[in-house]
């Protein structure tokens, strides 16, 4: 890995080059995007069937369009036992950790007969996307689902593409089936973005949807924003690791490549204070890549995007962190509870060497879908809230009101809005 003095200048290229990778910057797919979404709009199921054909080569049909509990059934038949039960842990500790979260709805009463409060109630209809193929990630399918049904979401379904042979990958089954998904919808990409947000003959409108994709699938979720609601605009995954001298080599290599070897667009960055630790990562990384089995994609993350930064000290490296604002920040210092409190930009912390970032993506609880590109700066996890929405609830005796309404005029007023002032003002007449 190349090792570089961080400066000022650095920075910024590092932070320039990283936001390169944003799905903001493939306009150039916006317009075939668009066209599938529109096509779908317009014309439903016909759309979306033609699309499965020609990108999966599946012919749909209103018929095989949904997985049966027989499907289900093979899934599991095809799974690792030891594997399925893995899964069913790692669901219980997300589920334990995202009902930490639940809120109540709550009422303050005044004693002059004003109510206020806030209700909670979960979204209608949630549509979860997932990837098929090489990419299907069933700790995904979790995350997304597990905190909507401990929202108290009731209607879930799922779209993932099927195979040529029209199968869906068993893993992503038997975790849609752990998690508690209602109904599972063979469809992928672009055009089953479409069909959650506007409806087609076979899959219904969503509220929400949910879930990673490719570029494809991102720029479709951005388009559709505003006919529903979306988690995010996913970008590639990336990994910082801020280290000093007690920090193990091996470790900080072996941690830097589980991002990197996600895709070729992964970013992965170890900071620390020590030129020692940084020539021994680099050691490491090489040893690591020689041998494992991801090598081409690996390589190519690490000459894009892939950094060692040596810091003057601990503040700066610290300055350097919060400007990034990775997805993933391990912390591996004397004192990590200590360097952690001076981290505000991260989607996810990880303290000390026994705590590596495939813990939070598969087992520990804690969601495994947060903010990238700089994002974590206004983003956060997907959590139990992004599936309650919050209604306002006001409530005024005519005492609670006649003490303010002249204050509420007068602002109505200043603003232009006679109707709105006229609207208390009547309240009082005579």
């Amino acid at each position: 890995m190349r090792i570089v003095d961080l400066t000022e200048s650095t920075r910024e290229n590092v932070l320039n080059n990283l936001l390169k990778r944003s799905p903001n910057n493939y306009s150039e797919y916006e317009e075939t995007v668009n066209d599938i979404l529109s096509d779908v709009r317009e014309n439903g199921d016909q759309a979306l069937f033609s699309y499965t054909l020609k990108f999966d080569k599946f012919q749909l049909t209103p018929e095989n369009i949904r997985v049966t509990r027989e499907e289900i059934q093979e899934a599991y038949a095809r799974m690792d036992p030891e594997l399925v039960e893995v899964m069913k842990r790692s669901a219980a500790n997300i589920r334990a950790f995202h009902e930490k979260q639940l809120r109540n709805s709550w009422f303050d009463a005044r004693e002059d007969g004003s109510i206020l409060g806030m209700k909670l109630t979960p979204i209608g209809r949630v549509g979860v996307y997932v990837p098929g193929g090489k990419a299907a990630y069933p700790s995904s399918v979790l995350m997304n689902v597990v905190p909507a049904k401990v929202a108290g979401v009731t209607d879930i379904i799922m779209t993932t593409p099927p195979g040529e042979d029209g199968k869906v990958n068993p893993g992503t089954l038997v975790a849609a089936d752990i998690a508690g998904v209602g109904t599972i919808y063979k469809a992928g990409g672009a055009q089953a973005v479409a069909a959650m947000a506007y409806g087609t003959q076979s899959i219904p409108k969503v509220d929400k949807i949910t879930g990673p994709g490719n570029i494809f699938v991102a720029l479709a979720k951005k388009a559709v924003y505003g006919y529903v609601s979306i988690d995010s605009i996913a970008g590639p995954s990336e990994i910082l690791v801020l280290a000093d001298e007690t920090a193990n080599p091996r470790y900080v290599a072996a941690d830097l490549l589980s991002q990197a070897e996600h895709d070729e667009l992964a970013s992965a960055i170890l900071i620390t204070t020590s030129r020692e630790l940084a020539r021994q990562v680099s050691a490491e990384v090489d040893g690591f890549v020689a041998r494992l089995p991801r090598r081409e994609i690996m390589e190519k993350s690490l000459e894009n995007y892939g950094y060692i930064l040596l810091a003057e000290d601990m503040e700066a490296a610290i300055r350097a962190a919060n400007d990034i604002a990775s997805e993933h920040v391990e912390i591996l210092t004397k004192n990590p509870f200590d360097t952690m409190t001076r981290i505000k930009n991260a989607g996810a912390v990880f303290l000390g060497e026994y705590s590596s970032e495939p813990l939070g993506d598969y087992y520990a609880g804690p969601n495994h879908i947060l903010p990238t590109n700089g994002t974590a700066k206004f983003f956060s996890p997907v959590s139990v809230d992004d599936f309650m929405k919050k209604t306002s609830i006001i409530s005024y005796s005519r005492e609670a009101l006649q003490a303010v309404h002249e204050d509420i005029e007068r602002f109505a007023e200043s603003e232009g809005l006679t109707a709105h002032a006229n609207s208390i003002r009547v309240r009082f007449e005579g």
